[in-house]
């Protein structure tokens, strides 16, 4: 009986060492080959948006550019300040809301050359200028129209880039109506604005969005002409460092950001009526550039909103003068 118990456990033994070792063959091969296709395609690169691109029937009040622009909830956004056709700031605010544009008060002052951004329900609107520049943050609050100064600046700032991080705005490069800057200034409500880094040169008219969690900076005016240089920042580190090239050098331009892609809209270069219509997408890891889209005119200096999963592009300056037209960029299915 003891033989016989000793045999059946021999052979046991055996099936459990047969059954790993085939584990261990086809069924690990089998396992370990879907791991790495699993691997695989969650790390391939997405390829960029491509949009249709359609002008919408509403227009602005008026022929507007350089406004501070800002997207609120659904198909709302406003439009703060800007430079009318008659070259003469004005200090409206405009909504755009489901296909009507509609009043929504005034700034203190006109102005033009501002950025704004979306931060805890309000918009808060930072520097500008008209005969001078400013060093306000003003806030608009979308619910009663009233618009109240939340901060200051270091100095006067326009012509200015703005991109918000983890609810903190970065105002990157500007003119302080004698001079450009290289500064990317950080500032919250409820804060003091301070200098966080500084840009390898004095740039003005840059285009910037917040991409992942770092902010990519585009183009812009670093002295007498346009830059082609893709600056990638890194608000948690403070680091900057270049990471690719514009396919032509841009200054003007208006930006926005899908996913891991900045978009760079419009623009042009440094000789006046040099608008382009191109839509181009930065990758924000490599700084590779891709021309995704073609607006229905050449224009810089538009003011440019994302909600609801769309874009719209606001009035800017086309080639023969300031626009009225409100553009939408829809993502195209794939």
């Amino acid at each position: 009986m003891r033989r016989r118990r000793a045999v059946a456990g021999a052979v046991l033994v055996g099936l459990l060492v047969l059954i790993l070792v085939l584990a261990s063959s086809g069924g690990g091969t089998h396992k370990r080959t879907s791991s790495k296709r699993g691997q695989g395609t969650a790390g391939a690169q997405a390829a960029p948006a491509r949009f249709n691109v359609r002008r919408l029937p509403s227009t602005l009040p008026v022929a507007l550019q350089d406004p501070a622009t800002a997207a609120l909830d659904g198909h709302r956004f406003v439009l703060l300040g800007g430079l009318e056709a008659g070259e003469s700031s004005t200090s409206a605010i405009t909504v755009f809301d489901v296909g009507q544009v509609r009043s929504h008060g005034n700034l203190p002052e006109p102005q033009h050359d501002a950025q704004a951004a979306l931060l805890g329900g309000a918009v808060y609107v930072f520097g500008g200028g008209q005969v001078s520049s400013y060093d306000h943050i003003l806030r608009f609050d979308p619910a009663s129209s009233s618009v109240s100064q939340a901060g200051t600046l270091p100095q006067a700032t326009s012509d200015a880039a703005v991109a918000e991080v983890a609810g903190t705005a970065y105002v990157i490069g500007g003119y302080n109506g004698q001079q450009a800057l290289d500064t990317i200034v950080a500032w919250k409500p409820g804060g003091t604005a301070e200098v966080v880094g500084h840009l390898p040169s004095a740039l003005r008219y840059a285009a910037a969005a917040a991409v992942g969690g770092k902010i990519v900076i585009a183009g812009g005016t670093p002295g007498e002409g346009a830059s082609a240089a893709i600056l990638r920042f890194d608000p948690a580190t403070r680091l900057l460092q270049p990471i690719g090239q514009m396919p032509a050098p841009v200054e003007h331009a208006s930006a926005f950001a899908l996913g891991r892609y900045l978009y760079v809209v419009g623009g042009r270069g440094t000789a006046e009526g040099s608008q382009t219509a191109g839509v181009v997408a930065i990758d924000s890891a490599s700084g590779r550039t891709t021309r995704v889209a073609e607006l229905p005119q050449p224009l810089s200096d538009a003011g440019v909103a994302v909600g609801s999963g769309r874009v719209w592009v606001a009035g800017g300056r086309g080639t023969g003068g300031v626009l009225d037209s409100i553009v939408e960029l829809e993502p195209a299915a794939r």
